[in-house]
């Protein structure tokens, strides 16, 4: 009897044992859910519900369909030089280089008595027309084509900032909710950003890429029904003689903080880092698409997919950072993730040369690897100057303040763009003749370099340092800093990815 009860008691022990991982694994599955219900009770699901469309759909999924298909809508459909294609991809950024513009507008300039829904309304309109008329028209003139790119752009970048003041309202009434916040953000452009990538190639080879256009119009309808849905109050007998005031301030503010070394030294660095790092994708791209036996003959649904692949990299790249080399020196991280920006673009000539077909690596292997690496070395390089960045904003102006240091950063990615398109046209890589295009990939790799030449711009000290002087470090409180800071840093890390 004793051996039969210790041999019952052993298959018990054995049966809760085994029962245990399957708790476990359905607590992981109910974890989420749990999370997301927690944020809608406590923030309103409409809330919830903006985050995810604009941030998820809009700027992650969309963001990946829209670039795949521009890209393809530049080569087969307006059958455009890939100098011009850079040129134009730049023109098409252009009301990113003014996000504090609308930043300010949300923020000071309520219509019919709201502060963020009118805002929605409109961008979601703006995309869903542009995109129309890209999709329906048979033969757009390529002038009105950009302007409708621009347009959707636009619309896109309106509806960022919107969504960041509403991340930025709910951080300071709920303080610790702050980083649920973030993650949610971060998460929902992570798996868009993926997904689209994942299926952009597919839709551009079933349905072409005014196709595509045609599908974008979803993300900006769900913008516009985002802005119907949106619970906020509302504010009567607004009084419109402020706005003009409440410019004037913030514009003064600004310019005083430029004005100061400790802040425009370091703009300067990260203005020339990126202006530099000539951005020369368009050839890359016109040649691993070719039908020619001199380049890999990418599919489009292989093309997608290594984009897919590449938003992985960048991904592993900000959790590196995070957890590994957030306490270094900036100039110290600088140096190095520079240094290996230029290495890595070496990859980009083994792959044009051919010579990883003489060490018997496929171009299919290789082109990922390339991109992986590219992708998470841009994110850790970028990391720092964007922590770096929060630290230079004063008090009272954080948000606005950290909107033009991004927007300084993106004139830098448009000079990029545009100088690799002249670069481009300067050593005639067109859309059949890529025999100069080894030595644009050396000339930006060089280029890519010399910023280190530039770090005595950045000052010496890491993430816990204070950089700005008293007087213009105000004297607001810390809660009302943080919560405006970590808002305009969420959207803007995600920004890095679809540019």
């Amino acid at each position: 009897m004793m051996k039969e009860e210790n041999l019952e008691e052993a298959s018990g022990d054995t049966v809760e044992e085994y029962n245990e991982p399957k708790r476990g694994f359905c607590d992981c599955c109910c974890i989420p859910i749990h999370w997301f219900k927690m944020l809608a009770t406590e923030m309103h699901w409409s809330f919830v519900l903006g985050v995810v469309v604009v941030y998820g759909i809009s700027q992650g999924l969309g963001g990946a369909l829209a670039r795949v298909g521009t890209e393809y809508y530049m080569k087969d459909v307006q059958k455009v030089q890939p100098s011009e294609a850079q040129i134009y991809a730049g023109i098409t950024s252009i009301p990113w280089i003014v996000k504090p513009l609308w930043g300010l507008l949300t923020d000071v300039l309520p219509i019919y008595g709201y502060r963020r829904r009118p805002y929605f309304i409109f961008a979601g309109f703006l995309g869903v027309i542009s995109m129309l008329l890209l999709s329906l028209h048979g033969k757009l003139h390529l002038v009105l084509a950009l302007l409708s790119l621009t347009a959707g752009s636009a619309g896109v970048a309106i509806a960022d900032v919107t969504i960041d003041a509403c991340v930025a309202q709910n951080s300071i009434k709920h303080e610790s909710l702050a980083a649920d916040m973030q993650s949610l953000c971060a998460l929902s452009a992570s798996i868009g950003a993926l997904i689209g990538f994942f299926i952009s190639g597919i839709f551009v080879h079933l349905i072409g890429p005014k196709g595509v256009f045609g599908l974008l119009t979803i993300p900006a309808g769900l913008v516009f029904l985002v802005g119907i849905l949106l619970d906020e109050p509302y504010m009567p007998n607004f009084d419109y003689r402020q706005v003009n005031q409440r410019f004037l301030d913030a514009g003064k503010a600004m310019w005083t903080t430029l004005k100061c070394p400790d802040v425009w030294r370091p703009c300067l660095y990260m203005y020339l880092s990126i202006a530099l790092s000539l951005d020369i994708h368009e050839g890359m791209f016109y040649w691993y698409t070719q039908d020619s036996k001199d380049g890999p003959a990418f599919s489009q649904e292989t093309v997608g997919f290594i984009f897919s692949i590449g938003s992985v990299g960048s991904l592993l790249g900000a959790i590196l950072y995070q957890n590994v080399l957030k306490d270094y020196p900036f100039r110290d991280l600088l140096f190095w993730t520079q240094l290996l920006f230029g290495l890595s673009g070496m990859l980009d000539l083994i792959l044009v040369f051919r010579l990883n077909l003489k060490y018997g690596i496929s171009d299919y292997f290789f082109i990922v690897i390339d991109e992986s690496v590219y992708q998470m070395i841009g994110r850790l390089k970028w990391m720092p100057l964007l922590v770096l960045s929060a630290k230079l904003c004063p008090s009272g102006i954080e948000g606005t303040f950290f909107a033009l240091l991004m927007s300084i950063d993106n004139v830098g990615i448009l000079s990029a763009t545009w100088g690799g398109g002249f670069l481009l046209h300067v050593l005639n890589v067109t859309r059949t003749n890529f025999d100069s295009l080894w030595l644009v990939i050396l000339i930006r790799n060089i280029l890519r370099v010399s910023p280190i030449c530039l770090l005595y711009l950045i000052p010496r000290g890491d993430p816990s340092s204070s950089f700005l002087p008293p007087e213009i470090m105000g004297t607001k409180e810390g809660t009302e800093i943080q919560g405006a800071e970590n808002i305009e840093l969420v959207s803007l890390i995600n920004d890095v990815d679809g540019k």
